[in-house]
């Protein structure tokens, strides 16, 4: 287990806070299996017309990782709106699958390798020039932590944005 911490109040648009990362056995001694955060939010970035990626805790509203640019130039104010976004969604039955136990899903919806399923899989918001895709991720805890890809509409995939952040999110393992 991999465990590393920032400080907070760093003035890089590339921020991160305390985090986790779990390597699986049967990598090459010294050689990651797993993508850590900075490669997960480098390769979300590499995506059509992507113009800003962030790992956000829906629960709190905090960036774990953010890199690139975001509306209204503060990452932090995004994700903290895109936050009230996924929980609304999340905690409503309406949005979420049939028998699926509160917010969390940790009930009794564990996937493999023990992960919680995610209430949401993906949320896809839509405006004149752009999309925001926020792709929940399945984590040990409480599954409270999703991807949030900005995409300029005019380049961007959202059909090829929505499998590269659920792959994304089945490889990046927190916990």
């Amino acid at each position: 287990m991999f465990r590393g911490k920032m400080p907070e109040d760093s003035p890089s648009t590339h921020t991160l806070r305390s985090f986790f990362i779990t390597q699986p056995n049967g990598g090459r001694e010294g050689e990651s299996t797993v993508p850590g955060i900075d490669e997960c939010l480098l390769e979300a970035m590499r995506l059509p017309g992507a113009r800003g990626a962030a790992l956000v805790d829906w629960t709190s509203g905090l960036a774990l990782g953010a890199v690139g640019e975001f509306p209204g130039g503060d990452h932090e104010a995004a994700a903290a709106e895109a936050a009230e976004v996924a929980r609304l969604t999340a905690e409503q039955r309406a949005f979420t699958p049939d028998g699926h136990d509160g917010p969390f899903g940790h009930e009794d919806r564990e996937g493999a390798a023990g992960a919680a399923d995610p209430p949401v899989e993906d949320l896809i918001i839509s405006n004149r020039d752009s999309y925001h895709v926020l792709r929940f991720v399945p984590t040990s805890f409480d599954s409270s932590v999703f991807l949030h890809v900005w995409l300029a509409r005019s380049d961007g995939n959202l059909a090829l944005a929505r499998i590269r952040l659920g792959e994304m999110a089945e490889r990046l393992v927190l916990g």
